[in-house]
Formats: C-alpha cells, sequence, structure tokens
C-alpha cells in the first residue's frame, strides 16, 4: 500500500508504532495513548516476542524536557508522541490530520498490554479481534493502519519461518528477494504474516488492491483511521495528569 518511502532508520516509524499500539489498547488498558509505553513498556520492549521491537525514548524525553523549561506542566507526553506522529508521516511524505490532544494516563498494565496487541503471525480474525473491539475501528481501519507498515524495517525473526519453511502463501519470486537480504541466522528486513493475511483470497482484498492502486483513497481511510484512534477514551479535564517525565508518572 503507497504509505510513505521506506527509508533505512526506523525513528519516524517508531513513533508511529508505539502510537499506533497503545490507541489500540487503550479503551480496555485505560492508557493514555502511545506515552504509556514510555514508562510501562520499557520492561515490554524485553520481551522475547517484542524483544528491541520499541527504541526512540530519547527523542521523546529530550522533546519533553525542552517544553518544560518553556511552558511547565502543560504539554502532556501524549500529546507530544501523537503530535510527533503526524509530523514525522507528513515529513515522509503521508498525509496529515488534525490531532485530538489529550492529558497522560496515570496507570499501565504490561500483562494485558502483551495479551491485547495483534502479533506479527497474528491470523486474520485475531486482527480483526483486536481492531474491531477497539473504539468503533471497523476492517478498512484495520487495512489502512496495517499499511504504515510500508515504513521502516522489520527483523528477519518475524518472517524467517515463512520464506524457509515453504509457505505457499508467499509468493516465490518475492520470498527469494527475502533470502537474498535475511540469511537463516539473522537480518533486519522483510514481510509480516498478519500484512500477508489481508490479501489471502478473503473480504479485505478489495480494500487492499484499492489502496494499492488509489493513493488518495489510502490517505484518506489512514487519516480518518487515526482520527478515531485519537478519541478512543481520552484523559480529559482532571482525569489523568500532565507528567514531569515521559518515562514515570508524578510522585
Amino acid at each position: 500500500m503507497p504509505m510513505v518511502a521506506r527509508r533505512p532508520d526506523n525513528l519516524c516509524t517508531l513513533v508511529l508504532v508505539i502510537d499506533l499500539r497503545d490507541k489500540l489498547q487503550e479503551r480496555s488498558l485505560k492508557l493514555a495513548r502511545a506515552a504509556t509505553y514510555l514508562f510501562c513498556c520499557l520492561a515490554w520492549n524485553k520481551t522475547l516476542s517484542h524483544a528491541g521491537s520499541l527504541r526512540g525514548f530519547g527523542v521523546i524525553d529530550s522533546i519533553k524536557t525542552q517544553i518544560e523549561a518553556i511552558c511547565n506542566q502543560t504539554v502532556s507526553c501524549a500529546d507530544i508522541l501523537t503530535v510527533a506522529t503526524r509530523d514525522s508521516v507528513v515529513a515522509l511524505g503521508g498525509p496529515s490530520w488534525t490531532v485530538p490532544l489529550r492529558r497522560d494516563s496515570i496507570d499501565a498494565n504490561e500483562a494485558e498490554a502483551n495479551s491485547d496487541l495483534p502479533g506479527f503471525n497474528s491470523s486474520r480474525s485475531e486482527l480483526e479481534a483486536a481492531f474491531l473491539r477497539k473504539g468503533g475501528l471497523n476492517t478498512v481501519d484495520m487495512v489502512a493502519l496495517s499499511g504504515a507498515h510500508t515504513i521502516g524495517q522489520a527483523q528477519c525473526s518475524t518472517f524467517r519461518a515463512r520464506i524457509y519453511g515453504g509457505d505457499t502463501n508467499t509468493n516465490a519470486a518475492y520470498a527469494a528477494s527475502l533470502r537474498a537480504n535475511c540469511p537463516r541466522q539473522s537480518a533486519p528486513r522483510g514481510l509480516l504474516h498478519s500484512d500477508q493475511v489481508l490479501f489471502n483470497n478473503y473480504t479485505t482484498d478489495n480494500t487492499v488492491r484499492n489502496f494499492a492502486s488509489n493513493p488518495a483513497a489510502f490517505s484518506s481511510a489512514f487519516t480518518t483511521a487515526m482520527i478515531k484512534m485519537g478519541n478512543i477514551a481520552p484523559k480529559t479535564g482532571t482525569q489523568g495528569q500532565i507528567r514531569l517525565s515521559c518515562s514515570r508518572v508524578n510522585s
């Protein structure tokens, strides 16, 4: 899907992925946007299935420090991260959207975060369960948001079994090109099973085809989905807090 050009570094992607992941789980976990990951998921990032998948925390911390020096306890970590997400997409040539702002959460649940998030090997039914139960998202939103995977890279460990295991659901020429860049031992590039299942003789096939051939349709659907997620259980008024540090709640 024609999201944006692929970049050799993952910083912009990481900001986007952190934001997406948190918004998908926020209603059930009572998390405050992607900012929750800045203190909850330092440990989550070290679990076996997610090891090293979240980076760029220092960038957000640096932004927060500079903002606090100018405008103390006014701009939340959630605001910083969601605006950085939008601006990163725009900087890479993607669409823009209106960002709803909010306060930070004061709690997080690592166990539920691990169980609630779809993984790179998720089936179509697992993806639908994860997306459709969150804030009114639908299958079009699911396909559009999966298009964010066109930015950045994936670790070979997330798809090596597909390209070396005789998976008949992978284009043979594409698998061969991936094997050239992804040896049996280690490498950081590739295709996710959770993406392929969206284009596998199912009702989402037509949506994938439409987005692949119509960048305007994809951009419109992507921004709609991002705005929907931005409105999932926001912390406003006296709810939550404005954190002084994005890596921990205020004492």
